[in-house]
């Protein structure tokens, strides 16, 4: 790896809060992690300077990837000269991807900034009807937390969120030393694969509220952490509502959720 390569990966991390990739058997495993099944089509978050950008074109799939910082662009245009046309040098997060995929399925992959990783799976699960597969490096405490179930105490909002609607599993942990410049904390890499019925038996909208209020007061029972529903006297004298939050698999959530829209409704 020459000296430029290495100058430009601490400028770009420095910049973006990214640590980049260096050990090439790894970004090989994450590529692997696909399972290229119902969807033709990849999206890589953040490909820097392609160290998992090459395993994937080698697939059975078309890639594009999505990249803001100038100078890993211009890397990936000299040295992938068949993937220029489909590289977007845009922000992930306030870009309408639309604009390219229309409404085709795709999957999406990639080393993650930890500082926006979050925030990605959230817009995954806006995307969902176009997503039925989504893989990559986060902390590992974040790729726990997604993937936690309920009396974990890492479980909350971004487990039950996305358990909703995908299968969670947690594939394996990749340590600091394979990083440039190494990150103080080990990394995690999951994949979601979205379930064959994701559509919930009650308003996702009251869900995605429902979740969130429950856990901005996690301490509390959900008949404290509730009250801003105003719900009935018979409603908050059912056993749930004696839980705490993490106390509630995905399935009760959803359950909850239908007593609390069928309540507003009576």
């Amino acid at each position: 790896m020459s000296n430029k390569f290495n100058q430009h990966q601490v400028k770009a991390k420095k910049h973006l809060g990214q640590h980049f990739l260096c050990d090439e058997s790894i970004a090989e495993k994450i590529a692997d992690t696909l399972s290229l099944k119902n969807y033709k089509t990849v999206l890589e978050i953040g490909p820097g300077m392609g160290v998992l950008t090459k395993y994937l074109l080698k697939k059975e799939v078309t890639t594009h990837v999505i990249e803001i910082d100038s100078e890993s662009v211009e890397y990936l245009k000299a040295n992938y000269l068949g993937l220029a046309s489909r590289i977007i040098e845009k922000d992930f997060l306030k870009y309408d991807l639309n604009l390219v995929f229309k409404e085709e399925p795709f999957a999406i992959i990639g080393n993650f900034p930890y500082n926006i990783s979050t925030q990605i799976v959230f817009k995954v699960l806006e995307m969902r009807n176009q997503i039925p597969e989504f893989s990559g490096m986060f902390q590992k405490e974040v790729a726990q937390r997604i993937c936690s179930k309920e009396g974990s105490k890492v479980y909350g909002i971004l487990s039950v969120l996305t358990q909703a609607f995908y299968h969670a599993d947690y594939l394996f942990t990749v340590p600091p030393s394979v990083f440039n410049p190494p990150p103080k904390v080990e990394s995690g890499v999951l994949r979601l694969t979205r379930k064959e019925d994701y559509s919930l038996p009650c308003q996702d909208i009251l869900f995605f509220k429902v979740v969130k209020t429950a856990f901005q007061q996690r301490r509390k029972t959900l008949r404290n952490s509730l009250k801003t529903f105003n719900l009935s006297e018979s409603l908050r004298e059912d056993a749930i509502f004696d839980k705490r939050p993490e106390q509630l698999s995905v399935q009760e959530f959803i359950g909850l959720t239908q007593l609390i829209e069928t309540d507003k409704e009576s």
